[in-house]
């Protein structure tokens, strides 16, 4: 199944850019702190764990050390991609996030799930870091943060240390850009002492993927790339590695990851892969070809006498995500994203998984 607006290599390039832009110097870029009384009496009335077990200090271990929370949060801040979604998925709002930077319908900075979750919650003006440029780290500290929760995220050893001057920070596991959905939301849960919540919140969300997947059963167990090309040049073209959230997810669909395509990847803890396209056999075996796209790359790739080769390509076995639906977002999951999206993500996965077999 092939989606029908442009969203061109270039701009793919872009957008990972911003990404990985986030993790740059401090920036002098506008927020909207005007609103953090309410922030702060939202906080104080939702971010009260269910459970009253949880006893502190409590220690979390991250890529840059240990951060000791040493009483409950009230005032919560996120900062970086998606992180905003798990405190309002337990119920609390955030007296500061960071906008999306891209798959943003308008002028807002809130995917549409952020939108919902928040109007649900009653919060009509977020605060709001429009911080593309950088980490707006005066913006962070005005919203006066108990905790700064940046689980997926891109944040530098240096960042941290200026958060941490801030409030504690719950930073990523291990590598940037690379925290599973399970654990971002484990982690930023126990940052907000809501552990107990967290591990719910889990087993809620595994439990609506299987129910969703249950109705898609072609999909099971087909070996799968995501692989972003461009119209404008098809001499080369960019694979996500395992170590990205974005093919991490789509295991959980029970797809595979060819080994075709893990013999090429040298660097284990990169996110993705360039791959020339004299070198696209490695994709021979691939059953499903998923990435950002559209109906006119679809047929370039077509009509391209080296990759039209491909028979992922050649039967139509392959799902891009089209640049103008909140799919572009999706992709790196939340448990937010999850649930609004999950059903036009797997009709476009089951779409393509069907083609195999025809």
């Amino acid at each position: 199944m092939v989606a029908k607006q442009n969203f061109s290599f270039k701009l793919l390039v872009i957008l990972t850019a911003l990404m990985i832009a986030l993790v740059g110097c401090s920036s002098q870029s506008s927020s909207s702190p005007s609103n953090s009384k309410s922030n702060e009496e939202k906080q104080i009335n939702t971010g009260t764990s269910t459970a009253d077990d949880t006893k502190y200090p409590i220690e979390i271990k991250h890529a840059f050390g240990t951060t000791v929370i040493k009483s409950k949060p009230k005032r919560v801040v996120t900062i970086q991609w998606g992180n905003q979604d798990i405190p309002l998925a337990l119920g609390v709002v955030p007296v500061g996030f960071s906008a999306a930077n891209f798959g943003v319908q308008d002028d807002s900075g809130l995917l549409p799930w952020t939108a919902k979750k928040l109007k649900e919650l009653g919060e009509t003006k977020p605060n709001v870091f429009h911080d593309t440029d950088g980490l707006d780290f005066e913006a962070i500290s005005d919203a006066k943060p108990d905790v700064i929760l940046a689980a997926y995220s891109g944040i530098t050893k240096e960042d941290y240390d200026m958060l941490s001057q801030i409030a504690p920070v719950v930073a990523y596991p291990e590598a940037p850009w690379a925290t599973p959905w399970r654990d971002q939301i484990l982690m930023n849960a126990a940052g907000m002492g809501m552990k107990t919540e967290g591990e719910k919140l889990v087993k809620d969300m595994e439990k609506l993927i299987q129910e969703k997947l249950s109705k898609y059963p072609q999909i099971k167990d087909k070996k799968f790339v995501w692989a972003n090309f461009s119209a404008d040049d098809l001499s080369k073209l960019h694979i996500y590695t395992p170590v990205d959230t974005r093919v991490a997810f789509l295991h959980e669909f029970g797809l595979e990851y060819p080994e075709s395509v893990k013999k090429l990847i040298k660097d284990p803890k990169s996110f993705y892969l360039d791959l020339s396209a004299e070198n696209a056999e490695a994709l021979n075996d691939v059953d499903i070809i998923v990435g950002y796209g559209n109906e006119e790359l679809y047929n370039a790739l077509k009509a391209d006498p080296v990759l039209g080769k491909i028979p992922a390509i050649q039967r139509g076995s392959v799902a891009f995500i089209d640049s103008s639906t909140p799919l572009v977002a999706a992709a790196t999951p939340t448990p937010l994203s999850i649930e609004y999206t999950i059903d036009d993500y797997l009709e476009l996965i089951g779409g393509a998984a069907s083609k195999v077999n025809e």
